[in-house]
């Protein structure tokens, strides 16, 4: 993980693949008997998940899916996983985490893949929101609570909907490739895989690790180090994917449902730890959008709050060791 952590050991694993998906960099990291043909079958997943649950390709099957005007759609495997965690973020998160506000991330202004770089200034993503305090609002849910309507039924393999009711894979999307990788690799000595900074790692061997949580800002150095031995670590935060928007405002991919616009709430990056990459990035999201007096409440396995005047509150859990490094 970069803005998300990174994960260090003693000594490196004799297989090691880095590839580019999900919008940026994939490493997957693995040692043991059947590493390297593990690895293989990790990469191909996450390749094939790519492929469908992009919103940035009109032919993958999550574009498909949001444009057919049926109800219920056949969907795969991993579409119909997917679609079923849209219910499982919204229960969890009480309706903050919604996977179903892609057209307002749309209308804030992200309708292109960003890759790896923020658009925009992510220093000026934060000093906007530290020049607002009166702006700073915890998100909340959206009345239509649309994400409970999203249905699935994995033994006819299909996704039920209302039709026009779109689904974006985002985060969650992110949470669940880290899921995926990591049930191809749990049964060897030791492994690791960093999706895009949604990391899963865990082993036989019982090897501790430690997870370096960078700051919001760009090349500003870690501001805690989380060690564990074997769950997920996700973050979510404002800065990395900002932009400007055609009114002249700063923006960035976090909606807050209640308002279906870009959330100001006082929490620029939370990071959380889970026994799952999606339950990781729930926790994360929620704990950014629900603001500053609730977002520790989010984090009950441990993770890291960063406020928008830069303090570092880190939150230990049933889960992890945390420290802050400033």
């Amino acid at each position: 993980m970069t803005a998300t952590g990174t994960v260090r050991e003693a000594s490196a694993p004799p297989v090691r693949t880095e590839f580019d998906a999900l919008g940026g960099s994939v490493a997957i990291e693995a040692d043991g008997a059947g590493a390297a043909a593990a690895a293989g079958r990790a990469e191909a997943s996450l390749q094939d998940l790519q492929r469908r649950l992009t919103r940035f390709d009109a032919g993958s099957e999550l574009c498909r899916l949001n444009s057919d005007p049926r109800e219920t759609v056949p969907s795969s495997p991993i579409m119909v996983r997917f679609a079923a965690t849209v219910a499982l973020a919204g229960n969890l998160s009480r309706g903050l985490v919604d996977a179903t506000c892609l057209d307002e991330i749309e209308r804030a202004g992200y309708v292109r893949s960003l890759g790896s770089a923020p658009v925009g200034s992510a220093v000026c993503g934060l000093a906007a929101a530290a020049a607002a305090p009166g702006e700073r609002v915890p998100g909340g849910g959206d009345p239509r609570q649309r994400w409970i309507s999203v249905t699935v039924d994995p033994v006819a393999g299909t996704v039920t909907r209302p039709p026009g009711t779109r689904l974006d894979s985002g985060g969650t999307g992110k949470g669940l490739a880290a899921d995926v990788a990591a049930e191809e690799l749990e049964g060897l000595d030791c492994f690791a895989v960093n999706c895009v900074g949604d990391i899963r790692f865990g082993g036989r061997s019982g090897v501790e690790r430690e997870i370096r949580v960078d700051s919001p800002v760009p090349g500003d150095g870690p501001v805690a180090t989380l060690r564990l031995v074997s769950a997920a670590v996700a973050t979510s935060g404002i800065s990395r994917r900002s932009w400007i928007d055609p009114d002249g405002r700063v923006a960035h991919h976090l909606i807050d449902p209640a308002t279906g616009r870009p959330a100001w709430t006082g929490v620029v990056q939370a990071t959380a730890v889970a026994p799952t990459g999606v339950e990781a990035e729930v926790r994360a999201k929620a704990a950014l959008l629900s603001g500053p007096d609730a977002a520790a409440g989010w984090l009950i396995h441990g993770g890291v709050i960063v406020l928008d005047d830069n303090r570092v509150i880190p939150v230990p859990g049933d889960a992890a060791t945390v420290e802050a490094v400033r």
